[in-house]
């Protein structure tokens, strides 16, 4: 059968190589035939011989591992060793420092000064406490060369109570403030007559005052604060003013804008103009609301917003309406070390007496008070950090005021019942200035015990019809150190300097007059140290030096300020 099979197989080859050929020889005919096949072929595979995966040798007995005895010899060996017992090392504590919620500080010196404040602060429970102040500072006076009184005191009376609760915090204050100063700065021609004429330049400034602040945790309402003042002098002056502010966030298309609404009234009374005797009458009302809206990527902060400020002028009627930009704005350059900032902002300064009877106290009771619209003040700058313990600031600035208000002499009229007018008060101008500046300040806090400040800045003004900005100085400086010695010694000091100013002087002694010409007043340092001596937690003892270099400079034409005065004093601090 086999064989009859590979007869069949052979003759298929054949047949198939006879049609390939014939196909190659000739494409147009094609012999057919047929062929038979008996049985299909079945292929089968005969079993094969596997070779063992592990082989076995003759020589296997003669590779098994042998088994190996050890025997440890042991003897006893002698130690003197004796281990210490551990024990732990110890860190030295720095003593704790005593922290009291009062203290009361006197102190006495030279020009028959007494300095002396108390503060005190008591906690009723968890929630609440009660705290206030009271503070003197007062003078002989006694400035060489100056003629008429010069002494003065200021005297300050302060309480408050607060009450934290879970949601918000408020607190209720109040107070009352008595100072007293001079008109002493009489020109030398003017000085005899003011003599022969009993002038008392004595006047005086008082003060109460009562307000409140509220602050909501995770609301749209965030704080709120008002604040009223009754200011009036002994010349028959008087001002009342009321603010009262509120800050919110408004919610839009899930972003949220705050808003600053600010209501600001003033109104104030004199008894008569510096030429007229008529009373003269000042006030107005502003309201004002300040949206801001921040925006924030990686390195770059910006806050976008404007002020928009309506303002009513009691005095003539007139209702105007003040738009200003708000935006700021801080870049990371590199990190904390190098960060950029800029902006461009504006505001309307609602100026008062109180508050230039507080920056100059030699003003008379005769003021035209009216606010100043600072129609811009752009600025940018660099800051950072050095390293950890010291920072730095550079920037310059490009403002413009409308109506901003100078203090300029006022002129010489010899009235004797005015004590003011012999060429010894000052008075207010207003003026539309542009102020280019700049400035730079370096912070050094090395450690916890010592700390340096130094700043400076540079003015330069445009007037548009005043000859000068009147006692704007062009330079201004300041430098101040606080060293920690040890646990008980304490030291500081602190230097300023101010540059020239320019002021203008009047003569009109009611027969003559004379055209005003303007005089330049001296800058000045002015260097101030102390040091002192913790005795224990409780009390302390220092002393003070002021005006070191003896300079009677003038901050104010005609005012020379007190030479060198020494201070000591201590200070005691408590709980009750």
């Amino acid at each position: 059968m086999r064989k009859h099979i590979q007869h069949i197989i052979l003759l298929l080859v054949t047949l198939n190589t006879l049609v390939s050929f014939a196909q190659k020889k000739t494409n147009d005919t094609i012999n057919t035939g047929v062929i038979d096949v008996v049985k299909p072929y079945a292929p089968s595979i005969s079993d094969a011989f596997k070779v063992k995966e592990v082989p076995s040798t003759n020589d296997d007995e003669a590779i098994k591992k042998k088994d190996i005895k050890y025997n440890i010899f042991s003897f006893p060996v002698a130690s003197t060793f004796t281990p210490a017992k551990g024990k732990a090392a110890t860190v030295e504590k720095a003593k704790p420092v005593k922290l009291f919620d009062n203290y009361a500080t006197l102190a006495v010196g030279s020009f028959t000064t007494i300095v002396g404040e108390v503060y005190l602060n008591h906690a009723i429970n968890r929630t609440e406490s009660v705290g206030g102040y009271l503070s003197h500072h007062s003078s002989g006076g006694g400035i060489e060369g100056v003629q008429l009184d010069d002494n003065f005191l200021n005297t300050t009376l302060h309480a408050n109570y607060t009450s934290q609760l879970r949601d918000l915090a408020w607190t209720v204050q109040g107070g009352f403030q008595h100072q007293r100063f001079n008109w002493y700065g009489v020109p030398q021609s003017q000085i005899a007559t003011a003599l022969n004429d009993g002038v008392n330049p004595e006047h005086t400034f008082s003060n109460a005052h009562f307000g409140g602040d509220i602050t909501f945790q995770d609301t749209y309402i965030n704080s709120g604060s008002f604040y009223f003042r009754r200011f009036f002098d002994d010349q028959g002056s008087g001002e009342n003013r009321f603010v009262a502010k509120a800050k919110v966030d408004i919610p839009v298309n899930g972003e949220e804008v705050s808003t600053a609404v600010t209501i600001d009234y003033l109104g104030g009374t004199f008894d008569r103009g510096f030429t007229t005797t008529n009373e003269v009458e000042y006030g107005n009302i502003t309201v004002g609301i300040s949206p801001s809206y921040q925006l924030r990527q990686d390195d770059l902060t910006v806050n976008l917003g404007a002020s928009i400020n309506y303002l009513n002028d009691r005095a003539t009627g007139d209702n105007t309406l003040f738009i200003y930009p708000n935006i700021t704005a801080t870049y990371r350059l590199v990190n904390d070390v190098l960060i950029a900032f800029g902006g461009i902002t504006g505001v309307l300064i609602q100026n008062s007496y109180y508050d230039f009877a507080t920056e100059n106290p030699f003003v008379s009771p005769t003021l035209f008070v009216q606010p100043t619209d600072q129609q811009y003040n752009a600025y940018a700058g660099l800051k950072g950090k050095l390293s950890s313990n010291m920072s730095y600031s550079i920037n310059g600035l490009y403002k413009s005021d409308r109506n901003k208000a100078l203090f300029r002499n006022n002129e010489i009229t010899l009235r004797q019942n005015q004590p003011y007018s012999y060429g010894n008060s000052f008075g207010i101008v207003y003026d539309d200035i542009k102020t280019f500046g700049v400035a730079g300040a370096l912070n050094v806090d090395v450690n916890r015990n010592f700390t340096l400040g130094i700043k400076a800045e540079y003015f330069t003004y445009n007037t548009t019809n005043e000859a000068e900005a009147w006692n704007l100085p062009d330079i201004v400086g300041s430098l101040f150190l606080d060293y920690q010695i040890d646990e008980h010694w304490f030291a500081g000091a602190n230097l300023i300097y101010t540059g020239e100013r320019k002021d203008q002087f009047f003569l009109n002694d009611g027969v003559t007059a004379t055209t005003p010409f303007t005089q330049t007043l001296d800058s000045f340092f002015d260097a101030n140290a102390h040091v002192g001596y913790h005795i224990n937690d409780q009390i302390s003892v220092f002393a003070k030096a002021n005006n070191i270099a003896n300079n009677e400079y003038q901050r104010w034409q005609n005012f020379p300020v007190q030479g060198i005065q020494f201070l000591a004093g201590a200070t005691f601090k408590f709980d009750f």
